[in-house]
């Protein structure tokens, strides 16, 4: 069994359509606002949906996002102080210079991948939007919870699993599986996690990436 995935749990008849995934941390404690995301081979997407990252409180809010690829984000300025967004990440690359209020279009995010959030005037600001090919998605919730939708039609699929606390290999955080095996998985991660982002708590920097 990988060491990852220190328990799967497959519930339910073939071709249920809801997957329940949980991640857990290596405490055994849930892990909330954990990106989940499902690709599904046979099946195929809707139109990406248009999303928001605001800015309150000198924050991005939600602090992580997650889209699909080709999507429309708006970046409003919340706040009663000027901001100055930036993205430097490969494939997502993009610069809204000082402003105030709503800038006159949003960002079309074409790539797949983990887009880092920053501003120029605040160095504790920090975000992540993240983008994927799929449109079935969402964020664990207090119990490190979500529930997720797999087309019956679906020849396999692949669950991944992102966050900027963890610290485990990037190929133990995905799973591929047959289309008629949904039910229950979940998550064990082995390594401790990095605190959660308040301001300057550096849970993730730039160079680590």
């Amino acid at each position: 069994m990988p060491a990852l995935l220190a328990a799967q749990l497959w519930v339910g008849p073939a071709f249920a359509a809801t997957l329940q995934v949980r991640v857990v941390g290596p405490d055994g404690q849930p892990v909330p606002e954990v990106a989940v995301f499902v690709q599904q081979s046979g099946v195929d997407s809707s139109k990406p949906v248009a999303a928001i990252m605001d800015q309150r409180d000198k924050r991005f809010v939600p602090h992580i996002l997650v889209v699909q690829k080709g999507a429309a984000v708006s970046f409003p300025n919340s706040d009663v102080v000027a901001h100055h967004v930036y993205s430097f990440s490969k494939l997502n690359r993009f610069v809204l210079p000082l402003y105030k209020g709503t800038p006159p279009e949003p960002v079309v995010l074409d790539h797949d991948g983990i887009v880092t959030l920053g501003c120029n005037i605040h160095d504790g600001m920090l975000g992540y939007i993240v983008v994927v090919d799929t449109d079935e998605f969402a964020k664990t919730n207090y119990d490190g919870g979500v529930k997720l939708t797999i087309d019956d039609s679906a020849h396999s699929y692949t669950v991944n699993i992102w966050s900027p606390r963890i610290r485990d290999a990037k190929g133990h955080l995905v799973q591929t599986l047959p289309g008629d095996a949904p039910g229950e998985m979940i998550f064990a991660l082995e390594k401790k996690l990095r605190p959660a982002h308040i301001d300057r708590s550096e849970s993730m920097s730039w160079d680590e990436y």
